[in-house]
């Protein structure tokens, strides 16, 4: 059975003209990964594999542009799956992200952006990818914590109130978003160490996005994981 949410998916394709569109509702998306990408380590061998799963139309691959890695992406979606093809993946499979069609230990860095708060056990999947990781391979997440401030601003605030970047009504679970403490166990019980940090966009450029002065927001790291934040660890 699919791990993602049935009608995240439908939902998901009615947005795919929409994935580079820098005021569009995907378009936050895009900041978190050109985030993500700053954690992505150079490559320990000339053959070395970057998957990102739930890799959506393939906005982390622009930063991976010359980095050295073969980038696979894994997605549900179809229609996603084509524009990732157009944007920096080498190769592109449809699969569910609970199996993924990867042997163990043959992955050099293994991703997953925005995705884990939209599946009903996202710590199978954090095991998955711990799975297809070769020891000293990298592991990148970035998620949404399951805190009362992070549904006040991500689903009360920011589905609600009418702003460039707005995502759809419905785009989040507040029961999906993800323990800290139990995302870094996990992890820790699969051979990677997780070390967390907060995102959140940096004032200026919010206040320049929103009054139409900039088409992009940077993501800047912060003490505070209640909302939303990243993950990084090396396998053992």
């Amino acid at each position: 059975m699919s791990t993602i949410r049935s009608d995240f998916i439908s939902d998901y394709d009615g947005l795919a003209g929409q994935w580079w569109d820098p005021r569009g509702p995907l378009a936050p998306l895009g900041w978190i990964a050109r985030a993500r990408a700053g954690f992505v380590p150079p490559p320990r061998s000339e053959d070395a594999v970057l998957l990102d799963v739930a890799c959506g139309g393939g906005l982390f691959g622009p930063h991976l542009d010359g980095r050295g890695y073969r980038v696979f992406g894994v997605d549900l979606s179809v229609m996603a799956l084509r524009e990732a093809r157009q944007h920096g993946f080498d190769a592109v499979a449809k699969a569910d992200i609970s199996r993924l069609p990867f042997a163990s230990g043959s992955v050099d860095v293994a991703t997953a952006g925005q995705c884990l708060e939209h599946v009903p056990d996202p710590f199978g999947v954090v095991e998955e990818l711990c799975r297809v990781l070769r020891p000293g391979g990298t592991l990148i997440l970035d998620t949404i914590a399951d805190t009362r401030r992070a549904r006040l601003l991500a689903i009360t605030l920011a589905e609600n109130v009418p702003l460039p970047g707005r995502p759809p009504r419905g785009t989040h679970d507040h029961r999906l978003f993800v323990n800290r403490e139990r995302l870094v166990n996990v992890a820790g019980a699969n051979g990677v160490e997780l070390r967390l940090l907060g995102l959140r966009p940096r004032f200026r450029d919010g206040v320049r996005y929103l009054t139409r002065r900039c088409e992009e927001v940077q993501m800047i790291p912060t003490k505070s994981t209640d909302v939303l934040y990243l993950a990084v660890g090396t396998k053992s």
